[in-house]
């Protein structure tokens, strides 16, 4: 991640290219949140969209350091190259993180592991439970607004209670880029800078700005079985089963999160500029093609972000 010098706000957007355009845009919102609270902090998993807001708040505030802690939820079902990566970020950058357990609470009964086994759904109270106890007041998110439609309905600064829940109907206007944080004691905002970034526009800016990624989001032969329709990682977390056989294959990662929920594309796609054919090509949205949380039902992304979830 070694940021590009980047214009500012007073820039003619209609000027610049697109990408240029929604970098300005990011920044922006990053400096406008530092301006307006207290305890902001990024949430961090190592994945794509992460590892790209990352590097924004790098390029917002560069030569200074990043005035905002890192926030990781740890199901304990992560990818370990993911793990690695962020880890390593957080040391070469001088960050600081912390870290949300979900095996914690399991350990200590205040949850309880899901007959699926996949504990994304189960991130929930140790995010909800970091925040209020650190007393974040914002809290930047990677979420995009092409990924799935419960994104859709949210603006870029999402209002949250004292408990975390999100209620669609206090979404505040955003006209001509202007911000409204305002919030109650006790409650946060969700800030999501990459809300106006599609998939492709992501990789595309990764491409320019050379940004370093898990080897995972490119194909690498790697053991994997069959379940609902996706390639799953044989782990510890509870698959395959016996009638589940695993076969190596040539695969990548569109998104990344919990190993239980995550699935895998056949995909030859190994260097970058063949991942952006990949996705110009593609019909279906990453969360889509290839998250099973997002399939179980209808509204089940947006159930979860009205009781706290990212």
């Amino acid at each position: 991640m070694n940021p590009r010098p980047i214009g500012t706000m007073t820039d003619d957007l209609s000027a610049l290219g697109h990408l240029d355009a929604l970098e300005s845009e990011s920044v922006h919102i990053f400096r406008e949140v530092a301006g307006e609270f207290e305890r902001p902090v990024i949430l961090f998993s190592g994945g794509k969209d992460s590892i790209v807001m990352l590097h924004l708040a790098l390029k917002a505030f560069a030569p200074a350091p990043v005035p905002f802690a890192l926030l990781h939820v740890d199901t304990g079902h992560n990818f370990p190259e993911v793990l690695d990566y962020r880890d390593r970020v957080v040391a070469e950058r001088g960050l600081r993180l912390h870290i949300a357990s979900v095996q914690d609470y399991i350990d200590r009964g205040v949850l309880r592991e899901r007959p699926d086994g996949t504990r994304n759904p189960l991130q929930t109270v140790p995010l909800t439970e970091r925040i209020r106890t650190e007393r974040f007041d914002a809290v930047f998110g990677g979420g995009r607004r092409d990924e799935e439609k419960a994104r859709a309905k949210e603006r870029v600064f999402s209002l949250r209670d004292e408990f975390s829940q999100w209620d669609p109907r206090r979404q505040r206007p955003e006209l001509w880029q202007l911000y409204n944080g305002r919030h109650a004691p006790g409650e946060h905002v969700r800030v999501f800078p990459l809300s106006n970034w599609t998939e492709l526009d992501v990789w595309q800016y990764i491409a320019r700005e050379k940004i370093d990624l898990p080897a995972i989001y490119y194909a690498h032969e790697r053991p994997v079985f069959r379940r609902a329709g996706m390639w799953l990682t044989a782990g510890d977390w509870g698959g395959p089963t016996a009638d589940e056989p695993v076969e190596t294959r040539l695969i990548r990662y569109r998104t990344v999160g919990d190993m239980s929920c995550t699935g895998a594309v056949d995909s030859d796609a190994t260097t970058i500029e063949k991942v952006i054919a990949e996705i110009a090509a593609s019909r279906l949205t990453e969360r889509g093609a290839t998250r099973a949380d997002d399939k179980l039902s209808e509204a089940a992304m947006e159930d979860r972000k009205r009781e706290g979830y990212f």
